[in-house]
Order: structure tokens, then sequence, then C-alpha cells
């Protein structure tokens, strides 16, 4: 049976904080949890004035983790922050002087990942291409900025509230080899981000700028959908060196892609190219190939733009199924025909010097 980061985190629940009373997960102590191959490892973060008291704590979520189906070894390490500062208010929405599009110091390299609409698949997409590029040796970073749908944690198997030793500088998180900064680090899973365009706009600029990214070959920006404030405020505000625009077969999401391409030449930012993602489902009984959403729209589009077509990505339980259980194809069947498509799209933009 294999174990999964839900399974987990469902088994934690069942442990209480000693002195506040909740559970170790819904108090927040549960930090950089990763399952990969039945090897579960997390941190328990604490007050450093009841790092003794909870003792007992630690050792029963070892315990208990260590006893279900799967688990072939349990690491639970407990750190204590001194004094900690809260991250920086992201609702705070500030208003930045106008200004050219800025360099973020350490990061070479900004590619944004876009849709014209949702439930195309860019998210999984910015996923296994940042982990396609890690997986190349390069220093990637990847920030969620899809604020209103913040997925990515969730897709690299990122759990825990970012530290800030400040109150200005917010410490991103890191698996996969991926450095990664969202939103839904911020919020509980169910809280609902609602926000105006300028508190958008500041959220953004504040994660861009006061995330300690540190030495990156190349940021990922996976954008929200569509033709908003988030993608005008990254491309005036910032060098972006260029974008890739993911979109099915369908009609209706070629549309809608038109228009983000239309949107992005507006700004004068670089189409990298085009991704075709649900190209096509092979049957995984019979073998027989079917175009769920139609075949072919997103080349002849990309051909008529003159832009490069990148990929046809598959429709794919296994990449679905990754992707829900925190390490993408990419990074947990890394010999699959569904991951080479991305491991191809990495090496093209290394070689073309765009990553």
């Amino acid at each position: 049976m294999t174990l999964t980061r839900d399974k987990v985190l469902e088994t934690l629940k069942t442990v209480s904080d000693p002195i506040g009373g909740q559970d170790i997960v819904s108090a927040g102590m549960v930090r950089a949890l990763t399952v990969d191959d039945g090897a579960v490892r997390f941190v328990l973060e604490v007050d450093p004035t009841r790092a003794a008291k909870l003792e007992p704590a630690r050792a029963e979520a070892e315990q208990k983790v260590k006893a279900l189906d799967g688990a072939a070894s349990v690491s639970v390490v407990m750190t204590a922050h001194s004094k900690p500062a809260a991250p920086p208010d992201l609702k705070i929405g500030r208003k930045a002087e106008p200004q050219g599009p800025e360099k973020i110091p350490g990061v070479d390299r900004i590619i944004g990942i876009a849709s014209g609409k949702g439930g195309v698949g860019k998210s999984t997409v910015s996923a296994n291409l940042a982990c396609a590029l890690a997986a190349e040796g390069r220093r990637v970073g990847l920030l969620d900025a899809d604020v209103y749908g913040p997925s990515q944690p969730r897709m690299l198997g990122v759990s825990g509230r970012p530290a800030s030793p400040d109150g200005k500088t917010i410490l991103p998180m890191r698996n996969h080899g991926v450095t990664m900064m969202s939103i839904g680090l911020m919020t509980n899973d169910d809280q609902a981000v609602v926000w105006r365009g300028p508190m958008l706009m500041g959220a953004l600029q504040q994660m861009m700028t006061q995330v300690q990214w540190g030495a990156l070959d190349v940021l990922i920006v996976d954008l929200p959908p569509g033709t908003g404030d988030v993608q005008m405020t990254l491309t005036q505000k910032f060098a972006v060196d260029g974008v890739v625009i993911v979109s099915t077969p369908q009609d209706v999401a070629l549309i809608d892609a038109r228009k983000g391409v239309d949107m992005f030449n507006q700004m004068k930012t670089p189409i990298i190219g085009m991704i075709e993602n649900m190209s096509t489902h092979i049957c995984s009984s019979c073998g027989h190939e079917e175009h769920v959403f139609g075949h072919g729209g997103v080349v002849k589009e990309a051909e008529k733009l003159g832009v490069p077509l990148l990929a046809e990505i598959p429709l794919h339980l296994d990449i679905r199924l990754a992707a829900d259980g925190g390490a993408p194809i990419v990074v947990s069947k890394p010999d699959s025909a569904q991951a080479a498509a991305f491991r191809k799209v990495a090496r093209d933009l290394i070689k073309a010097g765009q990553a």
C-alpha cells in the first residue's frame, strides 16, 4: 500500500498539543512534510519555552506515523525559534512608486506560465517544468501567483507557514530541488482570498521582492488565468524574460489563449512558446488513442502566431495522481513518457538560453 501525504496528515491530527489542546496540525506546528517512497520527514516548530513539554507529542507523532502501512522510515525534528516574527501581512496591498521593470536580485531569468482560461493544467505544467529544470541542474524558484486558486503547496508537497526573521524578509519553502513561495502558505486551506486589484498587486510585489529567493538561474511564475491585474503588474514592474502559454486543443480554450497572447504582446513581453496540454488520451486497458479535447489546435495556433510549440502533453491519470500526491510526475516517475515530455521542454529552454 502506498503511503500518501494526506494519510500522514490525517494521522498527525490525532496527536494533541498537551498545552494548547489543539491537534499539532491545526496548531500550525507541522512544517516541511514530505512523503517519498515510504520515507516520511517533517518538522515540529515550537516555542522554545515549551520544547521540553512537547517532546511526548513529538514521540507520539513519530510512533503513530511509523505504525502506518507503507511507512518505511520516519524522521521527526523539533525546532524552536526564539521570538519568531510573523510573515509580512500580504493584505496591506502597498502601492509602489511608478518605475520601470526591475530585476530581482540574484535571479537571472523570470519566466511566466500563463493561460487564457482556468482548468487547462497551467499549474501542473508549472510544477513539472520547475522540477524538470531542477533535475537538469538549474537553480529554480517557483512563485505561485495564482492568488485566488493557489495549488503549488499541494503539488510540491509543501506545508506550514514561511518564517520571517525580521518581519520583512520572507523565507521560502523548498522541496524537490525547487524553492517555492505561495499565498496558499499564508492562508488556511479552506480560506478564500477576497481581495481587490490593489491588494493583489501589492501582494505580488511583496512576494517578488521580499521573499529571500537566493541565487536562482530561473524563477517560474505560475500566473492566474486570464488577462488581469497580476499579469499586468508582473510585466510592468519586473523584467520578465518570456511567457509560456498553456492551452488545451479545445476551441473555447484557444479563444482565450489568443487573448492572453495579445495581452503579453501589448505589454511587450516575449512569448517563448505554447504547450498543448491534455493533447491526447491513451486507454491504459486497450491502448486506444482518443483526442478528448480535439487535436492540433495549439499546433496550428502556434504556427499562426509564429511561436514554437514546446510540447504536446497527454491527458494521463498518473500526471493527476502525482500532482495530488505532492510529487509531480517528473519526480515520482522520472522515467515515464509523461515525465520525458516535461524534461524535453526543460532541456530545450536551457539549450535556447531561456532558462
